[in-house]
């Protein structure tokens, strides 16, 4: 009986050791020499390239707030969301006001929930369309409704197309240099076929960053 008992706390230690320590250990210590940027959340300067940023109340002296950058996709705490703008309670106290809530705000994700048939829905898209009109963008679908989590990164490079008017008029960077960088930055589908080709918005600004100061 004995025996038996002492076999099987050797075992448990064992299998605590191995799996409990020296496991966890060697895959952290695989993904931190090997892939280090993606083990730790692919962080930049800026953020994480896999959560859409902030870019709504990026100044830009003599311009509409974040009309020097490149802007995601709205996110479910804009218009579309219970405590948006345009229901004049949110925090931020701007009711009626920069309607496109960046992306990456902190608090929760995910799409809305409003049928394509919603009078709510309508009248926020309408007032997304305001807002990229009075920053000179013809906005394209993807710019005036949200994606599936809300806080996607990535825009198409038609998405980044539209908004190059207000970019260089906020910026100064020729329209032609600006298209360049979209075509340098953007990425193919997924496996040569999932999906539509992107690019990523924080990237894309980063890229825009050294434009303006190389």
């Amino acid at each position: 009986m004995l025996t038996q008992l002492r076999r099987s706390a050797v075992m448990v230690i064992i299998c605590l050791v191995l799996f409990g320590l020296a496991y966890p250990l060697l895959g952290v210590g695989l993904s931190q020499a090997f892939f280090k940027g993606q083990a730790n959340g692919s962080i930049t300067a800026n953020g994480s390239n896999l959560i859409g940023q902030d870019w709504s109340q990026t100044k830009c002296p003599g311009h509409l707030p974040g009309s020097c950058v490149f802007q995601g996709r709205p996110d479910n705490l804009g218009p579309y969301s219970d405590t948006g703008k345009y229901k004049g309670d949110n925090p931020a106290g701007h009711p009626g006001d920069d309607p496109l809530v960046a992306n990456g705000a902190a608090g929760e994700s995910g799409a809305t929930n409003l049928g394509p048939r919603s009078q709510e829905l309508v009248t926020y898209t309408k007032h997304l369309n305001e807002y990229w009109h009075a920053r000179g963008v013809n906005p394209t679908s993807d710019l005036v409704t949200t994606s599936g989590s809300g806080i996607d990164p990535d825009i198409t490079p038609q998405d980044a197309t539209a908004e190059i008017p207000m970019v260089a008029r906020a910026t100064g960077v020729s329209s032609a240099q600006l298209q360049s960088l979209i075509t340098r930055e953007a990425q193919g589908r997924q496996l040569g076929f999932l999906g539509s080709p992107f690019v990523n918005v924080l990237q894309l600004n980063e890229g825009l960053a050294k434009l303006e100061h190389p």
